[in-house]
């Protein structure tokens, strides 16, 4: 993989992409680097001009081999594991706390599909979200004042986007559930807190490079 290649890749903000397709590329180094990092770099070309284009493979694939595997699903179980992509090791103490407070809302927003049909774990997760996204929203805020205009540079006007982003996702989230108890559909909250976790990414990623 070219250096170009390592630098488009780190504006690429994809679940499936890090967490599915990356692991087979892994075994696939092991015995042959060449192909692996060539294969590596298409897609990484692939989502950065077509986001969601993984996803979209890996759907095909489950449905050309007649799985009953539910994608959504599955990437929302995925989101309680690491992943070095997002994954902040900064030693302040305000990129810890925000480390560990996305963190911890990527891995209750997991547990959706295993409560959404035990009402009252479901509503005391419900709960739990709303604390886990008013703790990390706090801790952008926190990373601001530590980090004034000067130091952000470039980098603060995109934070301030990914916010304000993230605020729009965690709303229309709070409104899908509204939307589920009235219709059962599961399927929408899935959809809506794998979107809330892609935009938790997407700071993760863009604060891995505030201040340096």
């Amino acid at each position: 993989m070219t250096m170009d290649d390592d630098n488009d890749a780190s504006s690429v903000v994809s679940l499936p992409l890090h967490v599915v397709m990356f692991p087979v590329l892994d075994e696939l180094q092991k015995t042959n680097l060449s192909e692996a990092q060539t294969l590596r770099a298409a897609f990484n070309k692939a989502e950065k001009e077509n986001p969601g284009i993984t996803q979209d493979l890996i759907s095909g694939i489950i449905k050309s081999a007649s799985t009953d595997v539910n994608i959504t699903e599955s990437l929302l179980r995925l989101a309680a594991y690491d992943c070095e992509e997002y994954t902040l090791t900064r030693p302040e103490t305000e990129f810890k706390k925000l480390n560990h407070r996305a963190r911890s809302l990527k891995q209750i927003l997991s547990k959706i599909p295993d409560e959404i049909h035990d009402r009252a774990k479901f509503l005391q997760t419900i709960k739990d979200i709303a604390s886990a996204i008013k703790d990390l929203l706090d801790s952008v805020n926190e990373v601001f004042k530590k980090h004034q205009a000067h130091q952000l540079l470039e980098h603060k006007k995109m934070l301030e986007h990914q916010k304000k982003e993230f605020v729009k996702y965690s709303k229309s989230f709070s409104d899908t559930l509204k939307t589920y108890f009235k219709d059962g559909k599961s399927d929408n909250v899935f959809i809506s807190a794998n979107r809330l976790i892609n935009q938790t990414n997407t700071i993760l990623k863009t604060s891995k490079t505030i201040g340096q």
